[in-house]
């Protein structure tokens, strides 16, 4: 089932799902809006491989900047975070989607979910488009409509991206 405004305040009042720091204009008619964090991962142009089973260099692959604006180049892929932190019952997941003024200028997100118990700020893949595009820190880019599971998980996320704050880089651990 997949969550109204009308859910969405129930389990926002209640306490059930926690969005810091807190809009009521992020609530929309089937889901919540999610704004831009402060930082950056560019990922780097190079022809040395990353070994997914050795990652402890993995900051070599990306430029990390901080910011109030960013410029996403022609076909960039970027890794951004959002400004919220948010927290997730067990028995709620979400799917992420660009909100679609972005991909209407070409910008475009790999699908995405977030997991029933997560917990964090996300982090975003995001690709340019055909022509460079800025971004401000603060602005709603992300739409997440919430489900409600059939039962709450008996395996609740307590993966490596819990209490992520700010980009975080991939771990294959």
């Amino acid at each position: 089932m997949i969550l109204s405004d009308f859910d969405l305040w129930a389990y926002i009042k209640g306490g059930r799902l926690i969005i810091e720091p807190f809009d009521e204009s992020i609530v929309r008619e089937n889901g919540v809006d999610l704004r831009i964090g402060r930082m950056v991962a560019r990922m780097k142009k190079t022809d040395k491989p990353l070994d997914t089973r050795n990652t402890e260099k993995i900051e070599e692959f990306y430029t990390i900047e901080e910011g109030e604006d960013f410029i996403i180049w022609p076909h960039e892929h970027v890794l951004l975070h959002t400004l919220e932190y948010i927290k997730l019952p067990v028995d709620l997941m979400g799917f992420v989607n660009l909100r679609s003024s972005y991909a209407r200028v070409g910008l475009t997100i790999p699908p995405t979910i977030i997991d029933a118990n997560f917990e964090g700020e996300l982090t975003i893949e995001l690709v340019g488009g055909d022509f460079p595009v800025k971004l401000y820190r603060g602005d709603r880019f992300l739409h997440v409509v919430f489900a409600k599971l059939s039962s709450a998980v008996e395996k609740p996320y307590q993966g490596r991206y819990q209490g992520q704050r700010g980009v975080r880089l991939p771990s294959f651990k």
